[in-house]
């Protein structure tokens, strides 16, 4: 098993901000990216529904994905928030031994 992690989490644009800083603050990842006016189309509830959000890439170590998702779900506004994880197989060697400096604390 890899031990970093990428992990997407789509926000009210609102939100963005302000959750990345408390994932950030909290030990919980290394980094992360905003990127804004994301249009999401999807159905939900029956209905399609068509959203302008932000996307959090969220660069962290496996060992935190478990309290990093708790965390973004105890905070979002949704009733059920995208957040995958991904497997990072390679990459900046430098890079990587950051995120898992700063994931350590």
């Amino acid at each position: 098993m890899s031990a970093f992690r990428v992990v997407m989490v789509t926000v009210p644009k609102d939100k963005a901000e302000e959750m990345s800083q408390k994932i950030v603050v909290s030990g919980l990842a290394a980094c992360v990216n905003i990127i804004d006016n994301a249009r999401s189309i999807y159905k939900w509830k029956g209905e399609l529904k068509t959203e302008t959000e932000s996307i959090l890439f969220i660069k962290t170590a496996t060992k935190k994905v478990e309290n990093l998702i708790k965390s973004v779900r105890d905070d979002h506004p949704y009733e059920t928030p995208e957040i995958i994880s991904m497997t990072i197989s390679e990459g900046n060697p430098d890079f990587l031994n950051w995120v898992d400096e700063v994931t350590t604390k």
